[in-house]
């Protein structure tokens, strides 16, 4: 549940990537890579998970093309490199409605970053097909660059740090709760988006 949020009460704005500020569709991921392999995409979803190879790629510790050779073993499908990243990136659907006049108004008055866990295929897709929305964040913390992923706590300490303002001045979007979690145990406001009213009400209330 999130807190009331008092006016003047953060110094820097802090949000997750995606289901915040670009939109993901994970079956547009398996529509596509059912339709290169000839299967049904629910045969995919049932044998897919975020393993431990899904966070490899994550922290930057293997490559696009290791992860795409674990897919085939997890997966049973014999999908070329090409044809796996066309169905990894088919996830962004576009941004979320309504945040970007959001961003652009909040940047106004308080400085913006982001900080999501994402992997190189991904990073050199959305840089360049959503640069506009993105343009609004000083900067954005990958954790394939950093090695580190939410919602570890040393991930969140790595971001505090880097931004140099205290953790309780910081207020955190995310969608995943687990996330919001980590990030109020490590002392940041954070606010659960389950949709951009919470984005909104959040910036009203705290007189953005």
């Amino acid at each position: 549940m999130n807190s009331p949020i008092l006016p003047n009460s953060a110094d820097v704005l802090l949000f997750d990537i995606g289901r915040v500020v670009l939109d993901i569709d994970f079956n547009k991921v398996v529509a596509s890579w059912a339709n290169h392999a000839g299967c049904e995409p629910g045969d995919l979803v049932s044998k897919f998970s975020p393993d431990e190879a899904w966070h490899r790629h994550e922290r930057g510790e293997i490559s696009d093309a290791m992860f795409f050779e674990s897919l085939r073993a997890s997966l049973g499908i014999g999908l070329t490199d090409a044809q796996f990243l066309e169905g990894w990136n088919a996830i962004f659907t576009g941004e979320m409605p309504g945040i970007a006049p959001l961003l652009a108004g909040a940047a106004q008055r308080l400085p913006l970053y982001a900080f999501s866990n994402t992997n190189p295929a991904h990073v050199a897709h959305f840089s360049l097909a959503y640069a506009g929305v993105l343009s609004h964040f000083r900067e954005i913390f990958l954790s394939s660059s950093i090695g580190l992923r939410k919602p570890d706590a040393e991930a969140y300490d790595h971001v505090v740090k880097a931004i140099g303002v205290p953790a309780s001045r910081i207020l955190f979007f995310d969608d995943l709760a687990a996330n919001i979690e980590g990030a109020r145990a490590r002392g940041l406001c954070a606010i659960h988006v389950t949709s951009m009213d919470d984005v909104a009400r959040a910036l009203t209330a705290l007189e953005v």
